[in-house]
């Protein structure tokens, strides 16, 4: 039957639980089917509230036993756990249950990934484990026994620092123990177990006070070749958060799980930090220049979290990206150190973009900080994460970098082993800085992208910008008030001389006018310089004035954007009137590519298009209706006209971005084949694979051999080596993904949905697991043309996987769920199409709670 109807959580309903935790004793004995769960739990009055409702959540467990101060104790089953009697003063809270890891295939607590035991926690899966008061505002030390059989389990991990680990005599047969002890405190969120076959890859970190800390990834037997790039990604964020933010480590170890079914990518427990596989194995071999750029970054991101996520945590759900975006914010600050800041800044936009703008635009819409929710999981959302960062980068910019470093030592000093709240965090700023930043808050209470609309004014010497903010109702929000949004603007001449270097114009009202005087000629404005605000940016502005900001801005990212807007020009014009390529933008971007002065990860960045979903959305708002297989057609025009114009200069950036000498993943030596790639593609439209087939049958690197392989299939003629391709990488599961997402990516349009049904039906489609089922059915949603085939097979084909996975997998599934969040934009038959689809889903007896939210939500009811 479905499950039971979803109940809506508010924010403004929260109160303290009634008591306080002193101490948390955890022992497990692990069996496939029936680990038993003991705990011990010290109890005290909470004096912060006087409901002393003794309720703790639990969820699939088996009661074994439950005492308090030693004495049994009748259990009430209630909605999400038990009640229990308890007396008015401190006590001890002693139970035992069991569970079954292995039948756990939601992935949610402790389960089980090929005879390995681990766990996820984050948001609500410690419930799962035992009895428990699973939510973020209770923190407490944990000590944990982990017991089990020698053969099967020869390592066994949970947080904290390891006390002890050896055969325990006392029992027959004698079972492996170990015992863990956290001396932070933590949230249940927070809590990691890891038990199985298992080595370690081993280093060292020296703090920067002397402390030693030990540091381990723990991998499967056979994957140990693959943990140096990831261990050295982690000693950098350790140095980094020192110098940057000077928060040091504060255990004696350090350990990293790779984990193969793992709905996330990975996780921040205290101490013992569980990977997904895909985010931290990496090697030449296996691993593209994206993947060593992506695991660098989330293994930052995962350890900078010991900071800002498990010293200092959230108070409620609501609060996640307290958490979340200040942790992206400073991994990005972290990767454009360690690599480029204009490409990684142009990076994070077109995230942002892709993901988060369509978020803000549709029916899934909602604020950074939400007001409600039925299932927490279905908030982990790029409006939390990316938006929440760019909600941090503004206060940054607005404060100052000292104003801003100020105000984090504050924040560490005050509330750390605290649970807090958005209030508390932007209380340290006014504290520090002396500024009123309720406008500012408004970030967090307000959802939708705002549109920023420049007017420009010139007379007498004075030019003014005039600047007014605005935004569209979404979902429970039918008005906005004005927000704080800092505005970077810099001025040009008509030279392209900089006359006015950069400076930050805060809009804080509906409209508002920002003179510049003493211009003898009319300046060229650059507005929105570094992306500076989450916002829409409206202004009237010719191909003529972008040509020349694309030549002369000296902002990176504006000169990108100068290009980007041309490019979607182009392509606007190419769909509704059948208008040829922009000759001026090809000329003006031919220039850029030949210019080694700049960074080649820069040029590929510029030679770059919109992808046809960003297209669609224009569209969209501008009151037409996209139609996927005219903005496909015109996409691809494009493409064939940058490889027919520059097809004079496409063999010679191919050959000077050739990497010589062993492989390296560092910045500049990835920059270069990324652009050396991109003209492979290219050339590959005019003489078909020859190039191609002769980078692939040479390529000693998984960056080089992916790229040649793209270009082949894009060329209609990689069957051979996409065949070879399998038999060389048959038994390397994380290769095996690409080349099932490969396949889908080079489908043509009317092909993509058979493709995707053919792939699900090879021996090595595993289903259940999160990465191999995305592989396939992510990368099918992804595929605007193929996806949105008028057809309708694609919408069919996805919603018949969802609705088999739901009942496994209720996470993965309702966040796969988000493919149809802009079906509103299509026209009437495809609208039909989706509509039927949703209602089919929505329609299940046994729809998980986690869906059935999403789905109604996408279908507005």
């Amino acid at each position: 039957m479905q499950d039971a109807a979803p109940k809506t959580i508010y924010l403004k309903d929260y109160t303290p639980f009634g008591w306080i935790i002193d101490d948390v004793h955890l022992t497990f004995r692990l069996h496939p089917t029936a680990t038993r769960v003991i705990s011990r739990i010290r109890f005290r009055p909470n004096p912060e509230t006087t409901d002393r409702t003794f309720f703790l959540h639990g969820e699939a467990l088996k009661p074994i036993s439950a005492k308090v101060d030693g004495h049994e104790v009748a259990l009430r089953n209630v909605d999400g756990g038990i009640e229990a009697d308890v007396p008015n003063a401190p006590f001890n809270w002693e139970a035992e249950v069991e569970i079954n890891p292995e039948a756990n295939t939601a992935l949610e607590g402790l389960y089980m990934s090929g005879g390995m035991y681990c766990t996820q926690c984050e948001a609500e899966g410690f419930r799962k484990i035992t009895w428990y008061p699973d939510r973020p505002d209770v923190m407490a030390k944990f000590t944990v026994r982990i017991e089990s059989d020698a053969e099967h389990t020869p390592v066994m991990l949970s947080n904290g620092d390891g006390l002890f680990y050896e055969q325990d005599s006392t029992q027959t047969p004698a079972p492996n123990v170990s015992i863990y002890q956290d001396p932070w405190p933590k949230p249940a969120y927070l809590f990691a177990l890891v038990a199985g076959d298992l080595v370690a890859h081993e280093d060292s970190f020296t703090t920067m006070s002397g402390r030693k800390v030990d540091l381990a990834i723990w991998v499967r037997p056979g994957d140990e070749h693959k943990c140096a790039f990831g261990m050295e990604a982690l000693k950098k964020s350790m140095t980094w958060d020192e110098e940057v933010y000077g928060r040091e480590y504060d255990l004696d170890e350090f350990n990293i799980v790779a984990v193969d079914d793992f709905n996330m990518g990975a996780m921040e427990n205290k101490g013992l930090n569980i990977f997904n596989s895909s985010c931290v194995l990496a090697s030449p071999e296996t691993s593209t220049d994206g993947n060593f750029e992506r695991i660098e970054a989330i293994i930052a991101h995962e350890y900078f979290h010991n900071w800002t996520g498990n010293r200092i945590t959230c108070r409620d759900w609501f609060q996640l990206c307290l958490k979340e975006g200040l942790t992206v914010f400073r991994d990005a600050q972290f990767t454009a150190d360690m690599r480029s800041e204009p490409v990684k800044r142009i990076e994070d936009v077109l995230a942002l973009r892709g993901r988060q703008f369509p978020e803000d635009q549709g029916p899934l819409s909602h604020p950074v900080r939400p007001e409600s929710f039925q299932e927490i999981n279905n908030f982990y959302t790029a409006t939390v994460y990316e938006k929440g960062a760019e909600v941090i980068g503004m206060l940054k910019t607005l404060v100052g970098d000292t104003a801003y470093a100020k105000a984090l030592d504050l924040y560490f000093e005050r509330h750390d082993g605290q649970a807090c709240t958005i209030e508390d965090w932007i209380a340290v700023f006014e504290e520090s800085t002396g500024r009123d930043l309720s406008q500012f808050k408004l970030w967090y209470a307000q959802s939708g992208t705002p549109k920023v609309t420049v007017r420009e004014e010139y007379k007498d010497d004075v030019f003014t910008l005039h600047l007014s903010q605005s935004s569209a109702a979404t979902p429970g929000q039918d008005s906005k008030a004005p927000q704080v949004i800092p505005v970077a603007v810099g001025l040009l001449n008509d030279n392209g001389d900089e006359v006015v270097p950069t400076q930050i114009l805060e809009l804080t009202e509906a409209e508002q006018a920002f003179s510049f005087t003493g211009h003898a000629t009319r300046p060229v404005p650059s507005v929105l310089r570094g992306f500076s605000a989450p916002v829409t940016l409206e202004q009237n502005v010719d191909d003529a004035r972008r040509a020349f900001l694309l030549a002369h801005d000296t902002d990176p990212f504006n000169r990108w954007e100068a290009g980007r807007m041309l490019a979607r020009g182009s392509l606007m014009a190419t769909i509704r009137d059948g208008a040829a390529p922009n000759a001026d933008y090809l000329d003006g971007l031919k220039s850029l590519l030949t210019d080694d002065t700049l960074d080649p990860a820069y040029r590929t960045l510029m030679l770059g298009q919109p992808s046809q979903s960003e297209l669609a959305g224009l569209l969209h708002q501008a009151g037409e209706t996209p139609d996927p297989d005219a903005i496909h057609t015109a996409s691809e025009a494009l493409r064939d006209a940058k490889a027919q114009s520059w097809a004079d200069i496409l063999p010679d950036l191919y050959a000077a971005n050739q990497v010589d000498g062993p492989f390296s993943p560092d910045a500049e030596a990835a920059g270069k084949r990324s652009l050396a790639n991109s003209a492979l593609m290219l050339l590959t439209r005019i003489e078909g694979g020859a190039l191609a087939a002769t980078q692939y049958a040479k390529a000693d690197n998984m960056t080089l051999q992916l790229s040649a392989l793209s270009a082949l299939l894009d060329a209609d003629a990689g069957d051979e080596a996409l065949a070879a391709f399998y038999d060389q990488w048959r038994d390397d599961r994380l290769v095996i993904d690409k080349w099932f997402s490969m396949q889908v990516i080079h489908a043509k349009p009317e092909a993509v949905a058979d493709t995707a049904h053919r792939l699900t039906n090879h021996i090595d489609f595993d289903w259940k697991n999160p990465n191999r089922f995305r592989a396939v059915m992510g990368v099918l949603a992804g595929h605007h043309a193929g996806f949105h085939n008028k057809s309708g097979a694609a919408y069919t084909l996805l919603a018949d996987w969802l609705i088999k996975l739901d009942p496994v997998n209720p996470q993965t599934t309702a966040r796969m769920c988000s493919a149809f969040q802009t079906w509103k934009r299509y026209d009437a038959h495809r609208q039909t199409l989706i509509q039927t689809q949703l209602e089919r889903i929505a329609g299940q007896a046994t729809l998980s709670r986690d869906t059935a939210e999403m789905i109604s939500r996408i279908r507005g009811v």
